[in-house]
């Protein structure tokens, strides 16, 4: 799943990201109201939102997600545990709460449970030239034979995939894959690239050098 982490404190911010990688999701983050808006246009599965943050309350973007039709679940991180608190934001269209603080094993399965209700996009496909991927189950073949992708390769390419060819800049993959921006990982990402060229073409990802990475022209959501 593609979740966007929203809290202002980086250390919660970090912890909640790292475990949730590390379970195989491509997170990105956001500290404020005003950046989660922007992320949220990049397509999300689901939301992990704190309720204070420094630009305004949670629940505004809980009740924007909700009036815009987006289904995405979203999991609460409030210090807040009165029945009032919580009757509001079921009605803002929260689907559960963690109360803060709370243990990152509790949050995973949380996050876990919440993804098997969904909406996650079951019929997730790209179609490039011989090679269809499955995002949803994970299913890699080129030419009708299966291809064997690793959890980080599947990440670079649903960010890739979402962008719908568009560009997607090193910093966006980083942050989304690794969480952090360094030389090392900056590195793992261009040896990861060049392995997904051999498994699936060399043309399936082009490089914008300097800028980034996109899917190749021709590549086609079919589902």
């Amino acid at each position: 799943m593609r979740i966007l982490v929203v809290d202002d404190d980086d250390v919660v911010q970090s912890a909640v990201a790292r475990a949730l990688r590390a379970d195989g999701h491509v997170v990105i983050t956001a500290g404020d109201l005003v950046a989660a808006r922007e992320q949220v246009c990049s397509g999300i599965d689901l939301v992990v939102l704190d309720l204070r943050l420094p630009d305004g309350f949670g629940l505004e973007l809980c009740r924007e997600l909700r009036r815009d039709g987006a289904r995405a679940p979203v999991l609460l991180l409030t210090a807040l545990t009165g029945v009032a608190q919580r009757v509001e934001g079921l009605d803002a269209g929260a689907d559960d709460f963690l109360a803060k603080p709370f243990a990152i094993a509790e949050l995973r399965a949380r996050v876990r449970a919440l993804g098997r209700r969904g909406p996650t996009p079951r019929g997730f496909n790209i179609s490039l030239g011989d090679v269809l991927l499955d995002f949803a189950g994970r299913d890699a073949r080129r030419g009708g034979k299966p291809v064997s992708l690793t959890a980080r390769e599947w990440s670079i390419l649903e960010l890739l995939a979402r962008r719908s060819g568009r560009l997607v800049r090193y910093f966006d993959l980083l942050e989304g894959v690794w969480g952090e921006v360094n030389d090392t990982v900056s590195d793992t990402l261009s040896v990861l690239v060049g392995r997904l060229r051999r498994k699936l073409g060399s043309d399936t990802i082009l490089t914008f050098r300097g800028e980034g990475y996109a899917l190749a022209e021709g590549a086609k959501r079919i589902s």
